[in-house]
């Protein structure tokens, strides 16, 4: 099984100067049940079908199945998502040895932006820039999958 480990943090200085590359990000969860995720998302050129399994105690591991599928499977599975689509722009910024992946929400979700880091283990050392905030790392209001029914 994959284990998908990750930091998330809010942001409270200019992250922008230090992109390297940005591209929107269309997803929708077809489940959205705390024991598991299944997502869709579409991004620019591809499609993505993700499972996710129930966070750890710390919200910083859980299983991660994901499966490249096409733009039009993409579209058409998000017409069978539950409601709450979440359109944003995913921000890739090189810190040291790892990327931090900041997203920009739109639409309902206008304002709010988190930056995440994947790690190797849940213990591995990594650079916090100037512009990184406090940490929402097992915030479940913080969880995309519920960030989709909010507003």
């Amino acid at each position: 099984m994959a284990q998908e480990i990750e930091r998330k943090f809010l942001l409270k200085g200019d992250f922008r100067p230090f992109v390297s590359r940005s591209f929107r990000i269309v997803q929708g969860y077809l489940s959205s049940i705390p024991e598991r995720t299944v997502r869709v998302r579409l991004t620019d050129d591809k499609g993505f079908l993700t499972i996710k399994g129930i966070s750890n105690a710390y919200g910083t591991s859980r299983f991660e199945f994901e499966k490249e599928i096409t733009k039009e499977e993409a579209t058409d599975l998000l017409e069978l998502c539950e409601a709450g689509i979440i359109d944003k722009v995913r921000h890739l910024v090189k810190v040291g040895q790892y990327t931090y992946e900041v997203d920009e929400f739109h639409g309902a979700h206008q304002g709010l932006v988190l930056a995440e880091i994947e790690l190797p283990t849940v213990d591995a050392p990594f650079d916090k820039p100037e512009w990184l905030g406090e940490e929402v790392t097992g915030k479940e209001e913080y969880y995309n999958s519920v960030i989709a029914k909010s507003k």
